[in-house]
């Protein structure tokens, strides 16, 4: 904790209910505090919070979250002005400043402006004012959504540049088993690598203490990791938490960043959504993964989905594990035509050839 400068704080809706289960300015008003004195240490905080649509059914006196999307969209539309303003009071008491940033997946796909956010994030900060932002709910859908605010908050860890990513949660951390199954289950402090046991110990568990919650905060937590950037998930409703963990108390359980990734490779791996995937035969996998190849239209086998030119595809095995991800140069059409053939048969079948290459290697990641 003596080196982290900038701090991405993912803040869940849970963390803002009080014990009547409504988005509180009183618990916000905790968080605000907690912002105070870690500024006062000169740590540059970012936040991401959840509770817009929480906030639009309190509005509207609605109990049950409605399940047509324009319905949510209205409600996100409603809340997010009274989270705000909650915000903007709670942290005005403790003299602090903020400015409100609301994205699509559009906004970090686009590299322009992605790098205009960038921009706009070192520069509030540079100001003293805190970001404080949230997924765009009126206006996404399906194509457009993040998923959820653990892996936003990993996208803006990324872009902000940070040194750490908090998620505060309902959850106290990663459980060894599903602690509402198990009494015996216990906290992992430290996880070097999220592998395959890993993941399937997330994939066990129940209820929103766990199931979506904690898968999502794994994805988030390798994204991050990916770039360098280590994750802490903890409950965050604890006294003082967040002031704690900057003091360097070692609460919930800690994920360990990996060797930092290029810029380029990691907007290969995490900004972009799948469109298609392509399943290449053993010889291909082998070139790609030990011999730091690119991938060649002779070692395709199958293609899956409707892709474009310069969008990003799987690179899957033949028993469908993932191999990689990347830029594809050729349109799913286009590629069913040559797989199987030599690079130099391209123009041959095509009638034209933008490059010897399906995916270059560099604009390649392996998974």
């Amino acid at each position: 904790m003596i080196n982290v400068k900038r701090v991405v704080i993912k803040v869940g809706t849970s963390v803002l209910l009080d014990k009547d289960n409504k988005v509180s300015p009183d618990m916000i008003g905790r968080l605000a505090r907690q912002i105070r004195k870690i500024k006062d240490k000169r740590i540059s905080p970012v936040i991401v919070s959840s509770g817009a649509i929480a906030c639009g059914m309190e509005t509207l006196n609605l109990k049950k979250k409605p399940k047509e999307i324009a319905k949510r969209q209205a409600l996100a539309s409603i809340g997010q002005i009274l989270l705000m303003k909650m915000y903007m009071e709670a942290f005005e008491k403790e003299k602090i400043k903020t400015g409100q940033i609301l994205l699509t997946h559009e906004d970090i796909k686009s590299k322009n402006r992605c790098l205009n956010l960038m921009n706009t994030l070192n520069t509030l900060l540079s100001m003293d004012i805190v970001p404080i932002i949230n997924e765009n709910d009126a206006l996404s859908f399906k194509e457009i959504r993040f998923g959820d605010n653990d892996n936003l908050s990993a996208l803006i860890a990324q872009i902000s540049d940070a040194d750490l990513l908090l998620l505060l949660s309902d959850v106290d951390g990663l459980f060894d088993k599903d602690p509402n199954k198990y009494s015996g289950a216990r906290i992992i402090d430290v996880v070097h690598k999220i592998d395959d046991k890993i993941e399937k110990i997330a994939g066990e568990t129940r209820s929103e203490k766990s199931t979506g919650g904690m898968v999502s905060k794994l994805e988030a937590a390798k994204k991050a990791g990916n770039y360098g950037i280590p994750t802490r998930i903890v409950r965050g409703n604890l006294d003082n938490i967040v002031l704690r963990i900057v003091k360097g108390e070692e609460p919930g359980t800690l994920f360990l960043a990996d060797k930092k990734m290029t810029r380029n490779k990691w907007w290969t791996a995490f900004a972009y959504k799948i469109k298609g995937k392509i399943y290449i035969d053993r010889g291909a996998e082998h070139a790609i993964v030990h011999g730091g190849k690119s991938l060649l239209s002779s070692g395709i086998i199958k293609v899956e989905g409707d892709f474009s030119r310069g969008e990003c595809i799987e690179v899957d095995s033949t028993d469908g594990g993932i191999v990689a991800k990347g830029i594809i140069n050729y349109s799913s059409s286009d590629i069913n035509k040559i797989k199987g053939l030599k690079s130099i048969d391209i123009e041959k079948k095509l009638g034209y050839k933008y490059a010897e290459e399906i995916v270059h290697r560099d604009n390649m990641v392996l998974i």
